[in-house]
């Protein structure tokens, strides 16, 4: 099989493209024939050696993929080959055939692509756990997301507005707001052009917004903890800034509000049965045109250093999908 290694910390450039055996899966083990795999802000990280998981070199980047079961190992009864399915397996992903486990996986129905469902699992799947889980979003209430074009800034808009929030874009330039607009935004900011805390309390009549989803960090995160209403929920998604912000603390008491934390790779390790039920949602909503997930380009697997650039230069709107 052809594969994507990362031989040692480095830069996406430094990436190749060798063949290795094919794997063969062991008892419990599920092998996939990869049809379509997602790139994400965190596999330009985990390249370079500067992410929370730190795996073993060589390995392949790409968490999240789409595609048909292969052949399965002794003990597996969820799944049988030629089954549709996608998956998140953390890192490995980048490649034509990758081992999986039955928890790892969700069947895929034929009405929905692979290019669409390799895209789902991280980006959705974070933003339903971190709006139906930690915040408890509910209809009629006034959500900020930051950095609102890129991939998790995406899935925020859009599954806001399902669940029934009145949504603030906000990003750095008119163009990443034209884009959140498009996906039905009802408000935008520019934050490069305008204070962050002051426009959010104008935008709400001074009351502030109920929930800030954040995965930008660095020097807006004070600002937007400032903007949040009387018992709001503060997201605290990610870091694509590059700076973990220190937030002082008397802001949440004075605000009554809540800081929470959204590590969505954990909860589907200790919550396995909820992140099935927020897959199937997004399925759900897939199925039904409901959700219709952005593609911002597809490469081959060949071309996954021109990705992952795109993505740490932040010129991606939506996400970026390989092809083995």
């Amino acid at each position: 099989m052809k594969a994507c290694l990362c031989k040692a910390p480095g830069q996406a450039s430094d990436l190749v493209i060798e063949n290795l055996p094919d794997p063969k899966p062991a008892e419990g083990e599920v092998l996939v024939r990869v049809k379509a795999c997602a790139l994400n802000f965190f596999d330009t990280l985990i390249i370079q050696g500067k992410y929370q998981y730190k795996p073993e070199m060589p390995f392949s980047p790409g968490a999240e993929f789409a595609g048909v079961v292969e052949a399965i190992g002794e003990g597996v009864s969820e799944f049988a080959a030629g089954d549709r399915v996608m998956g998140y397996i953390r890192w490995g992903a980048a490649r034509e055939l990758v081992i999986a486990t039955e928890d790892d996986l969700v069947r895929l129905p034929d009405g929905i692509s692979f290019e669409d469902a390799a895209g789902l699992t991280v980006t959705y799947g974070t933003t339903l756990h971190a709006f139906r889980d930690r915040a408890k979003l509910t209809s009629g209430e006034t959500v900020a997301v930051l950095g609102a074009s890129g991939g998790v800034g995406q899935a925020a808009v859009e599954i806001a507005l399902l669940m029934g929030a009145q949504v603030i874009a906000c990003a750095s330039s008119e163009e990443k707001l034209a884009f959140a607009r498009r996906l039905g935004a009802q408000e935008t900011l520019d934050y490069s052009k305008l204070p962050l805390k002051e426009t959010l309390k104008t935008m709400t009549n001074g009351e502030g917004v109920d929930v800030v989803y954040d995965p930008v960090g660095g020097g807006l995160s004070e600002q937007a903890l400032r903007a949040t209403a009387w018992e709001g929920r503060y997201l605290v998604v990610g870091f694509a800034a590059g700076d973990i912000p220190k937030i002082p603390l008397n802001l949440v008491m004075l605000k009554g509000c809540d800081v929470q934390g959204v590590f969505w790779g954990e909860a589907v390790v200790r919550d396995p049965e909820g992140h099935r039920e927020n897959m199937a949602q997004l399925l759900d909503w897939v199925a039904d045109g409901t959700l219709k997930p952005h593609v911002h380009a597809v490469y081959p697997l060949e071309e996954i250093a021109t990705a992952l650039t795109e993505i740490a230069e932040r010129k991606v709107q939506g996400k970026i999908i390989l092809t083995p």
